[in-house]
């Protein structure tokens, strides 16, 4: 067991992979299922995004959750990034994401469910300026989560509202919907489409995709993966975005 771990966690470690803020891992729209009870979920994640010749790493990325009660989750994301570009490349410190989730309705039938909640963010600026010219500031994420799930098949999606402040910076609306099918018992897949519209004055709005989804590797620990694109303004959003992670449960 403690070889499997060491080449996990190499492999994670070597691989390059989607700089996804705000993100339900692997996926950027989220869920409003909380972790259970005293339950704790590590997500060790690396990840990368290109796009008109810059590329962002984080490496890496460690996504902390814990279930503070039947209906809510505390998270936390601290990460180390490298961001390259035409005029040079940085790395650092970036900034930290920190949120709650709280699931107000909880319906359960037989194999099926209906949840809503919400999973307010808030991204600390704890991140080198020298990283870009967004880092070092405080956002906020104000997202409506809905999921209905059966015995295969887990769909979820909603809305959210990001505040950010700054000059040149306006707020923006996001839009996304995930559908996971349990293939076997160790190997959930599916996919997710997402909208976003532009969070500063002259930049562009976004939409992507992203294909992935988790495999089981031994009891407690999960493979998570996922890679999409952008499909609006590609080039200057989202040209290829990879995500790999190291799924650890307690």
């Amino acid at each position: 067991m403690r070889s499997l771990r060491i080449f996990v966690i190499s492999t994670i470690t070597i691989l390059v992979t989607f700089n996804s803020a705000w993100a339900g891992p692997p996926f950027i729209t989220d869920d409003p299922e909380p972790l259970e009870y005293q339950h704790w979920e590590v997500n060790y994640a690396v990840s990368k995004s290109w796009r008109q010749d810059e590329s962002s790493v984080a490496i890496p990325s460690i996504d902390i959750n814990y279930g503070a009660s039947s209906n809510v989750q505390f998270h936390i994301q601290p990460r180390y990034s490298f961001e390259s570009s035409m005029t040079g490349s940085h790395f650092g410190i970036d900034d930290t994401e920190v949120g709650v989730k709280y699931r107000f309705l909880n319906i359960q039938q037989n194999n099926f469910s209906f949840m809503v909640g919400t999973y307010p963010m808030l991204q600390l600026p704890t991140g080198d300026t020298k990283l870009g010219p967004n880092r070092g500031k405080v956002q906020s994420f104000l997202p409506l989560w809905i999921q209905v799930k059966t015995d295969k098949w887990t769909t979820y999606g909603g809305m959210g509202h990001r505040v950010n402040p700054g000059a040149g910076n306006k707020n923006s609306l996001f839009l996304g919907v995930t559908a996971l099918y349990q293939v076997t018992h160790d190997l959930q897949l599916g996919g997710e489409v997402f909208h976003e519209s532009p969070n500063t004055v002259d930049g562009l709005d976004s939409t992507g995709f992203n294909l992935g989804g988790s495999y089981a590797l031994i009891h407690d620990y999960n493979l998570l993966f996922a890679a999409g694109k952008g499909l609006k303004n590609v080039s200057s959003t989202n040209q290829l975005s990879t995500y790999l992670a190291l799924q650890v449960l307690y």
